[in-house]
């Protein structure tokens, strides 16, 4: 027997018994009055921006600011073309300045939001964009990541993310970088 079989062997001989998952009581976790102010409030403490009141007209306004402006922007919430999108690879979306998504669900407790496969198509769009926009109904707030994980189906579409802020990164030295890796901005409606 060779020394890998030896220690393999030694390892499976001393594997600890599964322990099975405590019950929870999502009843004692955290709870807010203010869904909505409280998710408002963790995503600007992550360095996004959220519009709650007039988000509409909001909106409206950004994706026309967007479209003067003459950027490459990829608006998969009116767009009807969203399968010319989804093939696209990295070189392709290098220039991808804006891009406008739907969120699932929005997490109160740290301002996450939930995007599945579906609803960004194409898996790089939420991260190679310059600045990401995210539209969220105010109904699918949750107080909590327990909640969160109990409405949504992660293996429904294969693939899905949590998105809280832009991108942001600090090194030894605790110099924040904001859009290091991704987004340099998230902006969020709630509509």
């Amino acid at each position: 027997m060779s020394a890998r079989e030896t220690i393999l062997k030694a390892v499976a001989m001393n594997k600890p018994d599964l322990t099975e998952l405590p019950d929870m009581d999502i009843s004692l976790t955290i709870q807010y009055p203010d869904l909505i102010q409280q998710f408002i409030g963790m995503v600007e403490a992550a360095g996004g921006k959220a519009y709650y009141e007039n988000s509409g007209h909001d909106l409206l306004n950004d994706i026309a600011e967007v479209k003067a402006e003459g950027k490459f922007m990829i608006n998969l919430l009116e767009d009807s073309n969203a399968e010319e999108w989804e093939s696209l690879n990295a070189s392709e979306l290098e220039a991808l300045d804006t891009c406008y998504l739907r969120a699932e669900l929005g997490v109160a407790e740290n301002g996450a939001m939930w995007i599945s496969e579906k609803q960004m198509v194409n898996r790089l769009l939420p991260f190679i964009c310059q600045h990401l926009v995210i539209v969220l109904n105010p109904g699918g707030l949750v107080n909590n990541m327990h909640e969160a994980y109990r409405q949504i189906n992660a293996t429904a579409n294969g693939f899905g993310v949590f998105i809280a802020g832009p991108s942001k990164t600090a090194d030894i030295e605790q110099n924040l970088v904001i859009g290091a890796h991704g987004a340099r901005s998230l902006r969020v409606y709630l509509l």
